[in-house]
């Protein structure tokens, strides 16, 4: 079976759930997985490992949304101002918040607002403005205590 195309995200296994984040060039996709990456590896959250990172395979399998990293960069992760790194990465993990960076949000989003369709799937999203942290709605919105929300 030939792959889905591959779409401009990045994902990152937070817990059981990965987080599917979205958002233009230089919006800070993977400046957020570093930064799960590393609440997890001091210990803020239980477990987290890069999926993904600027291109990944999306496909709609058992009422879930799966995600896999293009293959060519598998295990790569681009440190802005220190280059490509080379990390342990999950080959699937199933989507549980999909976060748009960039995006133009609510102050208070009704629930239409915090939901997206992707390939015919409801999931959960979290719209982040241009310049605003999403480390802490992020894990709020994943039910981590002491997530600062």
């Amino acid at each position: 079976m030939t792959p889905a195309p591959t779409i401009h995200a990045s994902a990152v296994l937070v817990g059981a759930k990965a987080v599917l984040i979205r958002g233009p060039a230089g919006s800070g996709k993977s400046h957020l997985v570093l930064e799960l990456l590393q609440r997890a590896a001091a210990g803020a959250i239980p477990f987290a490992r890069l999926v993904g990172d600027d291109r990944v395979h999306l496909a709609a399998e058992s009422s879930r949304l799966m995600v896999r990293p293009a293959a060519e960069l598998a295990g790569l992760l681009e440190i802005r101002g220190f280059g490509i790194r080379r990390l342990p990465y999950e080959p699937l993990a199933v989507v549980g918040l999909i976060v748009d960076l960039g995006a133009a949000a609510e102050r208070l989003p009704g629930p239409k607002g915090l939901e997206t369709s992707i390939s015919g799937l409801l999931l959960p999203r979290l719209a982040v403005p241009e310049g605003a942290s999403a480390v802490p709605a992020v894990l709020a919105a994943l039910g981590f205590p002491g997530s600062g929300i």
